[in-house]
């Protein structure tokens, strides 16, 4: 255990945006905790990028209602209380109201929310003294956008709780950001990006930087949110898109 470095617990950290989450840390010096679901992602992460004491990992699936108590549990065991929770564990492609049941739409907001939620609330009390939530949201929790109602909602709700808990809880000395994605190239997003023509037009033509995100786009600012370069930052939700949500861009025709 090494208690003198800061310590990140990053969920969904076997793939993807997470697992660039947890690499960034470590590239920074962080101690990491890993949280993911799968096991098979996560003995990948660890095995590729254990250095030392400084990355530990923990299968655990964050819609559990004991998740909280589960994974800070192990986080003190590890490296004792954490600086930072980083709640990016999600899922997307969902689909247009019309086309969404109870069933799936209870699914992405326990998963998108629901945990957020929880575990948000289990860190107040485990962080260590002035620590930070960065919240994984969404550019389609900031606007509407076509075929994602129960995503989308979802990632609306974790722009309000960020806001919330930074109001509820900064006279704690806790921070509370989220960052909001752009498209990214993932495992989740492959074939969608392959297969989508109009996808691509509607994401990355009317973006002014032209280009798709890269999971490591997303760690580098996750990791200045968390770090005390930000020490004076909270509530704030950061786009992270190449200028898709800010802008109303449209290439010359």
């Amino acid at each position: 255990m090494n208690e003198d470095k800061q310590t990140a617990i990053v969920t969904g950290a076997g793939s993807g945006i997470g697992r660039a989450i947890a690499v960034r840390f470590l590239r920074g010096g962080w101690n990491v905790l890993a949280v993911e679901q799968s096991s098979e992602t996560l003995e990948s992460l660890l095995k590729q990028e254990s250095a030392g004491s400084a990355l530990a990992g923990i299968q655990c699936d964050v819609t559990d209602p004991a998740a909280g108590t589960t994974i800070f549990d192990a986080c003190q065991a590890s490296f004792g209380p954490p600086n930072c929770l980083v709640n990016n564990a999600g899922k997307g492609n969902a689909k247009e109201a019309s086309q969404t049941s109870d069933a799936d739409f209870e699914f992405f907001i326990d998963l998108n929310l629901g945990s957020v939620f929880r575990l948000s609330r289990a860190a107040v009390d485990r962080l260590a003294p002035q620590g930070s939530v960065v919240n994984i949201a969404s550019v389609f929790g900031m606007t509407g956008f076509r075929g994602s109602a129960p995503y989308s909602a979802a990632k609306a709700g974790v722009i309000g709780l960020t806001r919330q808990m930074a109001a509820d809880y900064g006279r704690r000395g806790i921070r509370f950001n989220a960052v909001a994605p752009g498209i990214t190239v993932t495992a989740g997003t492959a074939d969608r990006i392959q297969t989508n023509e109009w996808l691509l037009k509607a994401m990355v033509g009317t973006a002014p930087l032209g280009r798709l995100g890269q999971p490591e786009d997303i760690a580098e600012a996750v990791f200045f949110l968390a770090s005390p370069a930000a020490s004076y930052i909270s509530s704030v939700v950061l786009p992270v898109d190449g200028g898709w949500t800010g802008t109303h861009y449209y290439p010359d025709l």
